[in-house]
């Protein structure tokens, strides 16, 4: 039977992260209980960020220090909150280190001010303060199967894939963020492809023809990054590989459904059916934990209703 505090984080995730929750049955319980914890962190410092901006009558950079000061008293074993209580004991069990959960909370707090970035450098840079942090903590929780070297690869691997997932979130949500004052992508892809930043905003981009050459790009850069991760998958100890490769093979969906739009992410969120989360599962569960599967390009074959669009 789970703890309340496990149940608290569990639900967050079920609410949040369907691939990941689905994913999660692969890890023997200890693991999964840790790794919720971390999600919900995670999840939480995301939402008060992302809803503070929506109100606009918040004051969220006060409350991301405030998160940041509960996490240090959570660390120190004083705290009273659910998320916390159980991040702590995640932490202590992994030996997690303080330094990426702040790291987490650095990335997030970028997104209080204005959001632009110039170049591929600036902006994959801040996929790894919100995303690559989260790929090492799970690292950390899933275990290494090899000496302090091997998980010096695997952590860098981890990282990795942390900023194809993140990258793979700013293709799907193009038009939400661009309704939030938000455009991440970067201006020398843009000016690369006849546009700018100023078109992304007001959703003319949606309706310029060098707009689906642009996401191609950037859906073939997801793609070779989502590459470039795997080999970090056979590091990791046994026990949790097919955990890590059904949340890669999930999260890589993504890209694959943005396709099936049309590459229209302004008025459609792109979105994994059920499906096409059972088939990732599936997937994982077939593929030998010695070897790598591919995550390179892929196209809808006609007839496919893995994939449902909201």
């Amino acid at each position: 039977m789970i703890s309340n505090d496990e149940a608290h984080c569990l639900q967050i995730v079920r609410t949040h992260a369907r691939t990941f929750a689905l994913a999660s049955r692969f890890l023997p319980a200890e693991k999964r209980s840790a790794a919720f914890a971390l999600y919900a962190f995670c999840r939480v410092a995301d939402d008060l960020v992302d809803v503070g901006l929506r109100d606009r009558t918040r004051d969220v950079s006060g409350q991301l220090a405030s998160y940041r000061e509960r996490l240090d008293e959570a660390l120190a074993g004083r705290s009273s909150d659910p998320v916390f209580r159980g991040l702590q004991r995640a932490a202590q069990r992994y030996e997690v280190p303080a330094s990426v959960l702040h790291e987490l909370l650095d990335g997030v707090a970028r997104d209080c001010t204005p959001t632009r970035y110039a170049t591929w450098s600036e902006l994959s840079r801040y996929c790894e303060g919100v995303a690559s942090s989260v790929g090492e903590m799970c690292t950390y929780v899933f275990g290494v199967a090899g000496d302090g070297s091997m998980r010096t690869r695997a952590l860098a691997h981890a990282r990795t894939l942390g900023v194809a997932m993140q990258l793979t979130n700013i293709l799907r949500d193009v038009g939400e963020d661009a309704r939030m004052g938000r455009c991440y992508l970067p201006d020398e892809d843009l000016a690369r492809f006849g546009m700018n930043c100023a078109e992304v905003l007001s959703g003319e981009a949606s309706a310029n023809a060098r707009w689906k050459p642009l996401m191609r790009f950037e859906i073939a850069r997801a793609r070779a990054l989502y590459d470039e991760a795997m080999p970090g998958i056979g590091l990791l100890a046994p026990d949790a590989r097919r955990c890590a490769a059904a949340c890669a093979i999930g999260y890589a969906g993504i890209l694959r459904a943005i396709e099936m739009n049309d590459f229209d992410t302004f008025t459609i969120r792109a979105r994994v059916g059920t499906l096409s989360r059972a088939s990732a599962l599936w997937s994982a569960w077939r593929t030998p934990l010695s070897t790598v599967p591919s995550y390179g390009p892929t196209r809808p074959t006609r007839g496919d209703d893995s994939v449902t669009w909201a």
